[in-house]
């Protein structure tokens, strides 16, 4: 049974940081494409940021230079660096796995970025 498994979430203030991680069971993670998902209240859950299995990167134009995404397929482990957090950060974070039809899901961790 695949899990993916949120954790490092937290209240931080605004310019603090945070480093988020997904721990992966009952899947090979090196093969998939991994992702990071965010979702504010009333808002639409939208990609933070993606790498690929070959290692390649992306990353919403709100989080570029601030966040970094990364993964250590030996520990089955994805990664989100988050810097220079801005409270526009809140949400709930989710972390995703996708293989072809394949697509697993998180139970998220929640973000809380306030003085």
């Amino acid at each position: 049974q695949v899990q993916l498994v949120e954790s490092g979430g937290g209240l931080v203030q605004p310019g603090g940081s945070l480093r988020l991680s997904c721990a992966a069971s009952g899947m090979i993670l090196d093969i998939y494409a991994m992702g990071w998902y965010r979702q504010a209240p009333g808002k639409q859950r939208e990609l933070v940021a993606a790498i690929t299995s070959g290692g390649s990167t992306d990353y919403a134009d709100s989080v570029k230079g601030r966040f970094t995404i990364s993964r250590d397929n030996g520990k089955n482990t994805v990664y989100l660096q988050m810097n220079s957090l801005k409270p526009e950060d809140t949400a709930v974070y989710y972390c995703n796995a996708r293989l072809v039809a394949l697509n697993f899901w998180g139970q998220g961790t929640q973000v809380t970025v306030s003085s």
